[in-house]
């Protein structure tokens, strides 16, 4: 990189150094309340690194049989709600990517646009629907209002994959007796599964940062994801609870952020998988 194009880029590296803090800042005090004692909470002083920084929060919370309560129910929805969103998405994406039909292009957006609707403006109706099939208070009725919210983006995300995939190999299959069904599910399924996973892992995350659904569909303490029942501790114990709470919040954190590292190659190959393709 010569002088001229690294002059240029430094206002770039600025912009997204300042974006980065924006975003940053509220973990590290998140991450530096967690690690307090009670009486540091008190503190007025705004100090980032506190004096006497402790391991005991998260010592308790792991201690406590509620959490990990949680962590399973929230564990549990995220990933039948992202099975469920890929099995339903599969097929759709695949007549997306093969198919010719009259408004496919207005379709697919139309998909896109679901996705940006906020499960907030149709929870009331929704809620009134779940109640009356009797989902409500009930893990199946939370799961399947998880992968419906998740299936739009792994709609886009599958396409994306079996767009990458040769139709040449589907052709052969025909001709050699396999009918449309059972092309796809011989051939291109097998082929595509890498970008099943990829897809399955992005609608994991989005389903374990889910909050409006299950607050709105579950209110049993022992049915509660993680998402929601974290504020339970704002009432658990006696006294401050602001460096549980903290602690709680940082443990929540660490199954996507995880997962995100390891499997990153993955879910972005899953956002651009096809992407490249005519």
């Amino acid at each position: 990189m010569n002088s001229r194009a690294r002059n240029e880029a430094i206002p770039i590296y600025l912009a997204l150094a300042l974006i980065l803090l924006f975003f940053a800042l509220p973990l590290f005090w998140l991450l530096s309340l967690s690690i307090r004692t009670p009486a540091e909470i008190l503190i007025a002083e705004v100090r980032i690194v506190p004096h006497s920084p402790t391991l005991q929060n998260f010592v308790e919370v792991l201690g406590n049989q509620q959490f990990l309560g949680y962590l399973w129910n929230g564990v549990t929805l995220s990933v039948v709600g992202a099975a469920c969103a890929c099995v339903a998405a599969a097929p759709a994406s695949y007549a997306f990517s093969r198919l010719k039909f009259p408004g496919k292009t207005q379709l697919l957006f139309a998909v896109l646009g679901f996705q940006m609707i906020s499960p907030l403006v149709i929870m009331l109706p929704l809620y009134r629907y779940m109640h009356a099939l009797g989902l409500t208070e009930s893990h199946l009725g939370a799961a399947l209002v998880y992968a419906a919210v998740a299936a739009p983006i792994a709609t886009w995300t599958l396409k994306g994959s079996f767009d990458a995939i040769p139709e040449e190999l589907e052709e052969a299959a025909m001709i050699d007796g396999c009918t449309r069904s059972q092309a796809f599910l011989r051939i291109t399924l097998p082929i595509g599964l890498p970008g099943l996973a990829s897809t399955f892992i992005l609608t994991t995350m989005l389903g374990w940062s889910q909050f409006i659904v299950p607050f709105i569909l579950l209110s049993q303490p022992d049915m509660l994801p993680i998402s929601v029942g974290i504020f339970n501790f704002l009432g658990a114990y006696t006294g401050s609870a602001t460096q549980l709470v903290a602690a709680a919040s940082v443990l929540s954190l660490l199954p996507a952020v995880v997962i995100f590292l390891f499997f990153q190659k993955f879910v972005v190959g899953a956002l651009t998988a096809g992407a490249l393709k005519e």
